[in-house]
């Protein structure tokens, strides 16, 4: 084989390469960080590891706001209004946070179900609504 023709097979290989382990790399960083958002029915039937961080969502359920004295501990329920998740945060929550109000939520989930969350996002407008949760809605 022609010298010339080798360092071209040489080069053209070293780029085929390089190129496969730079698409190899992104798609395995981006697979490991994907945060993938969950109802309270997929929840409830056990589709979500425990203790694994994932997103959940929904609407706030009427009159589920308990807020514990002497902390910032709040505890809530979100509904799909098929199934409810409990929801415990500690800290302090968007001002746009209220019942019957589009919420997702982020952190784990204990042995006993109880979600606990990292996370809170209220709802952005009024006509906010979780996207898989207003889908969810429409086939009702």
């Amino acid at each position: 084989m022609h010298p010339l023709r080798k360092q071209r097979i040489y080069i053209i290989s070293t780029i085929f390469i390089g190129i496969s382990l730079a698409v190899f790399l992104v798609l395995k960083g981006l697979s490991t960080n994907i945060n993938l958002f969950y109802t309270p029915t997929q929840i409830n039937e056990n589709l979500v590891e425990k203790g694994v961080v994932f997103r959940a969502g929904g609407m706030v359920k009427a009159g589920s706001i308990k807020r514990h004295q002497d902390s910032l501990l709040i505890s809530f329920k979100v509904t799909d209004f098929k199934e409810t998740l409990v929801v415990f945060y500690e800290g302090i929550l968007p001002d746009l946070f209220s019942e019957n109000a589009g919420v997702v939520v982020q952190g784990k989930l204990n042995d006993k179900g109880i979600f606990f969350a990292e996370e809170v996002l209220a709802k952005h407008d009024e006509n906010y609504m979780p996207p898989e949760v207003a889908k969810m809605l429409k086939e009702e």
